[in-house]
């Protein structure tokens, strides 16, 4: 009870001090009898980054996108989440996809569903979270050639286009919508997304919307477009 921080092992150090000329395997036995090991935090393997130093910028579409996720909740409190993709070059969103439970299956396939639309990325830069270091994802990178580049522990700029979208998805749709259902949460950020991506001027972009900055860059450089 004074010590409850402490291991077997510590505590018959501490007994023996103490004149107590017990067993180190009776100590652990009675300490596990007693269900007073601790249980350690099990650290998460990480993986690195593809850079060192500040990550490339992207010159065309396609070339590097960016995903993470946005939870909010319904009219009931139940819990959703929103997948998000950005492509930093254009600040377009492929996806937006709105669910309850989602996986590294539900995030392969939304994946798969964007690159019949917007072309498949170069790679594509997320947190450590479980659905994207899931082996489904993994296996999903590696049949289509798409690089997994996860950010760098405590460097919040390699995800500053996600993270500037999420805040304006929050101010501009979740904060103002009371949401009655899954259906109606899906509906309402679906059509946000479309009027996001080709009618809301974008100041990064000249004042042009995501979808003009792409056609008229693609319309100077015919390779690009190719």
């Amino acid at each position: 009870m004074a010590r409850p921080r402490f291991g077997f092992q510590r505590i018959w150090v501490l007994l023996r001090r103490e004149g107590c000329p017990v067993n180190l395997k009776r100590v652990r036995r009675l300490y596990r009898l007693e269900g007073l090991q601790l249980r350690l935090r099990v650290r998460r393997r990480k993986h690195r980054a593809l850079h060192r130093g500040p990550a490339p910028v992207p010159s065309g579409p396609a070339q590097r996108w960016s995903m993470d996720f946005v939870h909010d909740a319904l009219a009931d409190g139940r819990q959703f989440r929103i997948l998000i993709v950005v492509d930093q070059w254009s600040r377009q969103r492929p996806i937006l996809e709105v669910g309850f439970r989602m996986n590294g299956t539900t995030v392969s396939n939304a994946l798969d569903a964007a690159i019949v639309t917007y072309g498949k990325p170069g790679s594509i830069i997320c947190d450590h979270g479980t659905e994207f270091m899931s082996r489904v994802l993994k296996d999903w990178a590696y049949t289509r050639s798409v690089q997994l580049d996860f950010t760098r522990p405590g460097k919040p700029t390699d995800k500053r286009y996600i993270e500037s979208f999420n805040g304006k998805l929050r101010d501009e749709c979740l904060n103002v919508t009371q949401f009655a259902d899954i259906t109606h949460a899906q509906q309402v950020v679906a059509a946000w997304r479309t009027d996001y991506n080709e009618a809301r001027p974008h100041g990064a972009l000249g004042h042009l919307t995501p979808k003009e900055f792409a056609e008229s860059r693609q319309a100077h450089d015919p390779q690009e477009a190719a």
